[in-house]
């Protein structure tokens, strides 16, 4: 299966003539660098915080021209539930420092780093387990202090036709994304983030590669650390051979919409830890979003895994997007999920509305309602209640 992989990635980074244009989905540094989703055109309320600190912006407009871009922004995310099991309240925050340097004409380097920290003994990515619902109710908003979140090189083929990763990279920032994807701007439960049928490695050491299929197909592999800790970097991946690998095919209406117009398959794969902490796993993921008139996004998306390390065994998300006025964005999703060794089904819906203040302002107010929560017997339902803000520097 390595040699597989291996193999594929190869043709990935090598192949010419076909394409991909680069691998960085909605919770990218790529795309958090760009206001408005990379919308065209994004119109604002507001020049909040640029107009109480113009000259930091101008500085950072004059290194961007010459390549550099970064930003520092912090999230943070409040929750409350109603249920009878556990705290009832979550609350956390992220800052985050994150950048993108062109060295050279096709080359660039990509960095993160961030810090997680929760303000409450529960953090809100674990509220709904604590209340005993199997969900994450706060995707990414935990309790994990400092963390080397990526720091990696970009190669692209001149035409465009291929990209290649290498370093530390998050493979959820490519692999089974759609426009909705970002925990930090879109949905909050991990039913509308990354397939929670799918058992996604922490950020670390790894390579992926993306190509393009002619004008509308690509392909998109990866290999990387299943053991790893952004806490604690470390290289030793390669040598333990303990991997997380992934291969996807995919169809869009154009690459500079891939993330927009997507309907791909997923395959994926992660080998058992050696100290048995993690069971081998494997599964495949679909998914279909279409971006109508530029204002509706609806979206399928469904998985299956072995069932024995990944969140669900089976689960079913549909749901539907809406771009308001200026680039405000509200979210619908409806998910029904079924996990190995727990009897019944479970169904959560959750629903948010992000007014998009500023290109560095975001409030989103939300609401998510899990029906039968797993783990919880002596509960029919609980019902969340959340604000998440971010600000961008």
């Amino acid at each position: 299966m390595i040699r597989t992989l291996a193999t594929v990635l190869l043709f990935l980074g090598c192949a010419g003539g076909a394409a991909a244009q680069g691998l960085s989905g909605p919770s990218s540094v790529v795309a958090d660098l760009e206001p408005g989703d990379g919308l065209t055109d994004p119109k604002f309320r507001s020049d909040f915080p640029r107009n109480i600190a113009p000259r930091w912006f101008e500085w950072k407009d004059r290194l961007a021209e010459g390549g550099f871009k970064f930003s520092i922004d912090y999230l943070a995310l409040g929750q409350s539930s109603d249920a009878n099991l556990g705290t009832g309240e979550a609350a956390s925050g992220i800052a985050r420092f994150y950048g993108n340097l062109q060295a050279t004409e096709r080359g660039s380097l990509v960095f993160k780093i961030e810090h997680r920290h929760s303000y409450t003994p529960v953090a809100p990515q674990f509220l709904g387990l604590d209340g005993g619902a199997l969900a994450i109710t706060g995707t990414a908003f935990n309790d994990t202090g400092l963390l080397l979140t990526n720091l990696f090189w970009t190669q692209r083929a001149r035409d465009g036709s291929w990209t290649l990763q290498f370093g530390q990279i998050d493979v959820t920032d490519f692999v089974d994304i759609y426009g909705l994807v970002s925990p930090y701007s879109g949905f909050q439960n991990l039913a509308f983030n990354t397939n929670p049928t799918l058992n996604a490695p922490n950020p670390g050491l790894g390579i992926a590669g993306g190509v393009k299929l002619g004008s509308n197909f690509y392909a998109v592999g990866s290999l990387a650390d299943a053991n790893a800790d952004p806490s604690d970097p470390n290289f030793d991946v390669f040598s333990d051979g303990n991997l997380f690998k992934s291969l996807e095919i995919g169809y869009t209406s154009g690459f500079d919409r891939i993330y927009f117009d997507n309907v791909h398959l997923t395959l994926w794969h992660a080998d058992a830890a050696d100290d048995g902490s993690r069971p081998e796993d494997y599964g495949a993921v679909f998914s279909a979003a279409w971006f109508a008139d530029n204002k509706w996004m609806p979206f399928v998306r469904a998985g299956a895994s072995k069932g024995t390390a990944a969140l669900y065994d089976r689960s079913v998300s549909t749901g539907l997007g809406y771009y308001g006025r200026n680039t405000d964005l509200a979210g619908l999703g409806l998910n029904w999920a079924e996990a190995r060794g727990i009897d019944g089904d479970q169904f959560t819906l959750e629903a948010f509305y992000r007014f998009s203040i500023s290109p560095g302002l975001q409030i989103t107010p939300s609401v998510q309602f899990i029906d039968n929560p797993l783990l919880n017997p002596s509960q029919s339902s609980i019902t969340l209640i959340g604000l998440r803000t971010r600000l961008v520097f």
